[in-house]
């Protein structure tokens, strides 16, 4: 996993600044309130995040967000989902090189889905397959 270093510098008092309140001793910061009190969880305290390419609108993969997982994405500047199956937090390439620099975020207007756009580094899939996608088209009618 990667370093969460960022998330560790004084925030700034603007308020799109996603993280305003100071952490105490031994704690993290927290997302910001207005951004927090925004989002639709599911059952699983989860949001949608969709990954697209910024360039080209290219949709990469569909992941996982908490709370947490969306202050991380906006602090650092790197896609960091959490994982259901595996219960914890993944930064996308830390382990592949498959990086997402994040170019912006945006939630929807039922607050249950973030758009995060993304500068990919090669592939988004799992699979190595440049999109989750990329296995092929169902047919219709």
């Amino acid at each position: 996993m990667a370093s969460d270093a960022a998330s560790t510098d004084t925030p700034s008092e603007d308020s799109s600044d996603p993280v305003r309140t100071p952490p105490r001793e031994g704690q993290l910061p927290s997302l910001a309130p207005e951004i927090a009190a925004r989002l639709k969880r599911n059952e699983d305290g989860l949001i949608a995040a969709i990954a697209q390419q910024y360039d080209t609108h290219e949709v990469l993969m569909l992941g996982w967000m908490d709370d947490e997982a969306l202050r991380r994405t906006l602090t650092t500047g790197r896609c960091t989902y959490y994982s259901r199956s595996r219960q914890e937090y993944w930064v996308k390439g830390a382990t592949s090189g498959h990086t997402q620099t994040v170019k912006s975020v945006a939630l929807d207007c039922d607050g249950d889905t973030v758009l995060v756009r993304v500068d990919q580094t090669g592939g988004a899939c799992h699979t190595g397959d440049r999109t989750c996608f990329d296995a092929g088209q169902l047919p219709l009618g």
